[in-house]
This record gives structure tokens, sequence and C-alpha cells, in this order.
């Protein structure tokens, strides 16, 4: 599994006879994927949208998990491994020693991640309340290993609106902003009215009966008078990170 800056190395190998046709060949025999028979790794993914492929926990049998990240493991590619619980890195842990798990956010890495791709640019994960940092966790995890310097504000909702607007320049210093908030999501639309940056907004499922497991906070970040403001799936903190990394990916 192969980066595009390492394939493009390789083949400026191949071009300057520095590497034989037969070798480069044998280096890239796993692309477009590899086939385990019950998963089919696509190791192009990092090519065609700049991040590799991610291992989604949920709904997996387990010895597929660790036949997957051994695969990776392998191959010498660092991997992010979501939703996972602490009896998956533990069975993920026995086949790849140097794999971590980042309690709170539920997420298995191994590896350092992607090379930093922007020092100067930074993305901000803010959370309404403590609740909600599970998924503002998931968020920041992902994001600093797709390459990308994280900073948290996190405990700022509008019950204590104060606390967002003591913090106003970490929010204007920041080149993209993850919001996670549940109940009824009103931190983002603050937000977004605060800043001249995009804002991503995460409806958690954090609330009372009427919250609807994120449901109404989902229908209130989709409604927010804010402009510059997207939204993503409930407690979707990765595909937030991901939505963000790839916004600093293009700038």
């Amino acid at each position: 599994m192969y980066t595009k800056d390492e394939i493009h190395a390789l083949l400026k190998q191949v071009k300057y006879g520095e590497v034989s046709v037969e070798h480069a060949m044998e280096k890239l025999k796993d692309l477009p994927y590899t086939d385990l028979g019950y998963a089919k790794i696509d190791n192009h993914r990092s090519l065609r949208n700049g991040f590799p492929e991610v291992i989604f926990c949920p709904g997996k049998d387990t010895a597929h998990i660790c036949g997957i990240a051994k695969r990776f493991a392998e191959s010498g590619t660092a991997f992010i491994a979501t939703r996972a619980t602490e009896q998956v890195y533990e069975a993920v842990k026995a086949v790849c020693p140097n794999a971590e798990y980042h309690v709170l956010a539920r997420i298995i890495t191994m590896g350092a991640g992607a090379e930093l791709k922007a020092p100067d640019k930074t993305i901000l994960v803010v959370t309404a309340g403590t609740a909600d940092i599970a998924v503002a966790e998931e968020a920041a995890v992902t994001a600093a290993m797709l390459g990308n310097t994280v900073e948290r504000l996190y405990d700022v909702g509008v019950a204590g609106v104060h606390r967002l607007l003591g913090n106003l320049e970490v929010l204007q210093r920041a080149s993209v902003i993850i919001v996670a908030a549940g109940m009824e999501g009103a931190l983002v639309s603050l937000v977004g009215g605060l800043v001249d940056v995009p804002v991503i907004a995460v409806p958690t499922s954090v609330g009372y009966g009427a919250s609807f497991e994120g449901l109404t906070a989902l229908l209130a970040m989709l409604n927010s008078c804010a402009s510059g403001v997207g939204v993503v799936n409930i407690d979707n903190g990765f595909g937030a990170a991901y939505l963000a990394a790839t916004i600093l990916q293009g700038s």
C-alpha cells in the first residue's frame, strides 16, 4: 500500500534505472486492492482521496478486524479503526503489538499517521458539553492521524455562553472548526456567527427524550441561520474530521 509520493518516487527510480521493472511490479502487486476473502482492502484510496482506508469496527467479526489490521501492519501502513471496544483492541494488539487505544475516542491507531500537511493551519474541535466529548475525540484523533494540527475547546455550550466568548481568540485563529453538540444543537449557530472559516456541525445523540437521540440537534443544525455551516450525520466525529482534513488539503 503506497501513497502518491511513494509511488512517484518508485516510478522515478524505474525511470533512472535505479530499480528494475520487475522489482517495481513486485512492489505494486497488491494494487489496486488486497483480497482477504472476507474483505477487499482498498489500496488505491489514498491515491484517489488523499487518505487511506479506515476500519469501521461495529458489525465486523473480531477475527476479520484483526486480519485487516494485520495486513495493514505487514505492509507498514498506519491505520485507524473506529468505534472499537476495548475487547476488540486487545484482540488487535495481539497481532499488532504497536497498536494504541484512545479510550474516549473509541479508536485504535497504529503508526504515526499521515505527514503533517499544513503546519500553519489548525482544526479546532469544540463541544457544547462534556457529554459530547466522546464524539469530539473521535474527530480530534482522526484529524490528527490524517495529518493535521488539532486544538480542543470543550464544554463551552450556550447554557454558559461566557465560556465560549472568553475563548474568541482560540476560535478565530482556527482554519476549520468542528462543533459537536446535542440537546437543541444551538452552539453551532453561535460559533458560525463569530468566525470566517468553515464550520462542520456534528449533532450528537445527547439529550432528554425530545432530543430524539440527536435528531433534534440534526434538524436545528441543518436550519442554522449562520452561513458557512455544513452538517454531518449524528455522532459522526470521524466524518467531520475527514471533511475538515479534505478542506485543508485543498486549501
